[in-house]
């Protein structure tokens, strides 16, 4: 698990939001590469080769790992190690039991997105906690444009984002809180 670039560079002063400069290592999207799919909002997990659950896991400089922790990287900007910890000591593992009880079918090798009423208050508007394999993502058809974007993802509001697959494992991402929120126009200026 590699942290996904941001489509656009961040602006320097207001890390919150982006520039309108392509970040040179997801050129690829503008250049009309890869496929777009939906960004659930929610906590990524892995279910690894050996059918164990992990929980994605932030752990910031200076920091103690917890027990059985799998890093991954480290961003050198913040430096936070991005990895992977047993999902059974995460704050996800009831929630995870959840999912699982409510839909006891085998899974596959591979990331889910863990949604549901206890998940970043539920902007998914799920009833139950789910587990949405990042494989079956929603796909979509977007423009590749910052304006074009940006203005898909004002329009979309129940999304989180998007993020684009280069069939050579590349991804890229773009959330709708990238851009800052949309004024709206005093009564006079409006009508």
């Amino acid at each position: 698990m590699k942290k996904i670039p941001t489509l656009f560079l961040r602006n320097p002063d207001d890390r919150k939001h982006v520039l309108s400069e392509v970040n040179p290592a997801c050129q690829w999207v503008l250049d009309g590469e890869g496929m777009s799919t939906r960004k659930y909002d929610g906590t990524c997990l892995l279910l690894d080769e050996d059918g164990v659950w992990w929980a994605r896991r932030e752990v910031r400089a200076g920091r103690t790992q917890p027990p059985g922790y799998r890093p991954v990287m480290t961003d050198d900007a913040t430096g936070k190690t991005m990895g992977w910890e047993p999902v059974e000591q995460s704050p996800y593992a009831k929630y995870h039991a959840e999912a699982l009880a409510a839909a006891p079918e085998r899974r596959s090798p591979g990331t889910y997105e863990l949604i549901g009423p206890k998940i970043n208050g539920n902007p998914e508007g799920v009833r139950g906690h789910e587990l949405v394999p990042h494989a079956d993502a929603e796909r979509f058809d977007v423009p590749r444009d910052l304006d074009g974007l940006r203005d898909w993802l004002l329009a979309h509001p129940r999304y989180e984002g998007i993020v684009w697959h280069h069939p050579d494992g590349r991804r890229a991402k773009l959330k709708r809180r990238d851009f800052p929120a949309p004024t709206a126009l005093p009564a006079a200026e409006a009508g």
